[in-house]
């Protein structure tokens, strides 16, 4: 059935879409009627909360969670998308570590562009630790833009002296504004979701001018990963952000990180929202939940 299911996922996806540019509005409005069809598993309950000064949900199992918090970065290219758009992804990652989520509403472009999401971020995960959570049981997750902000938050946080979280899970995240991995071409027909132009599109919103050639930008090719937590980055090959993911894993690798590289085939960007509906999505989602019940310290 994987194969079929492959096929399905992928004609849902190349389904025609309007011609020509599209305002933020309707790019908004695009990506949360798409991700409105993702399966939310039952068994958890939500709660609208803040963390820091942004608006936030917190999701837990409705038997209430182990000890460990996920702090989940919603996808969207910086300029769409919300913890609601996020939530079969945030809600599968509870379900299956039993951890409670904070799923944060961080400031989009181009209202906001660079570096408001990262401040929003590291404003979160610094509100968690002053309320007492020790980083050992904190870990960081996210899908494409967020996932870029898992990285480039344990970046930030890392710099300003801060401890690291206990890991790190980014499904094919975007870690490279200069768009230089060879993917974005090598890949431009497999990719049934994203071209170049469109990345370089909503790229401009969050750059806002701004060079990209910066390590809180482009982690993939200009960041030192050093003293950075264990990491798991699950990529599907059929993506032009791939090489954002294999290129920092090899520098990660280099630079002594534990660094977990899970290549899918045949899948597409952020694959794992299909869970439900495709084989690879959900064991795909099993080890990442592996992954972080191996490195979170639920015990204390």
């Amino acid at each position: 059935m994987s194969k079929e299911q492959r096929a399905k996922v992928d004609a849902m996806l190349r389904q025609p879409r309007p011609q020509g540019p599209r305002s933020v509005e309707e790019l908004r409005a695009g990506f949360a009627a798409l991700m409105s069809q993702m399966i939310v598993p039952p068994g958890i309950r939500t709660q609208a909360t803040t963390l820091g000064d942004r608006p936030a949900v917190l999701v837990e199992p409705v038997d209430g969670p182990k000890h460990g918090t996920i702090l989940y970065f919603h996808g969207g290219g910086f300029v769409f998308g919300s913890p609601g758009t996020a939530m079969s992804l945030t809600a599968n990652l509870v379900t299956r570590t039993g951890f409670k989520a904070f799923s944060l509403d961080y400031r989009l472009a181009p209202e906001h562009p660079f570096p408001a999401a990262i401040e929003d971020t590291l404003g979160a995960y610094r509100a968690l630790l002053d309320s007492g959570e020790d980083p050992s049981a904190i870990a960081f997750a996210g899908d494409s833009a967020g996932g870029g902000l898992t990285v480039t938050t344990c970046l930030a946080a890392r710099d300003a002296g801060l401890p690291m979280p206990a890991a790190i899970v980014a499904f094919s995240p975007g870690l490279d504004q200069t768009r230089t991995g060879e993917s974005m071409e090598t890949k431009a027909g497999a990719d049934p979701i994203f071209t170049l132009e469109a990345v370089r599109h909503t790229g401009a919103m969050y750059l806002a001018g701004q060079d990209p050639h910066q390590p809180l930008l482009s982690p993939a090719v200009l960041a030192d990963p050093s003293g950075l937590p264990p990491m798991l980055l699950q990529v599907g090959t059929n993506e032009i952000l791939l090489d954002d993911s294999t290129r920092l894993a090899a520098r990660a690798r280099t630079a002594g990180v534990d660094v977990i590289l899970d290549v899918t085939a045949d899948v597409p960007h952020v694959f794992q929202s299909f869970a439900g509906v495709l084989d690879e999505a959900d064991d795909a989602l099993d080890r990442a939940a592996l992954f972080l019940g191996q490195r979170v310290r639920a015990d204390r």
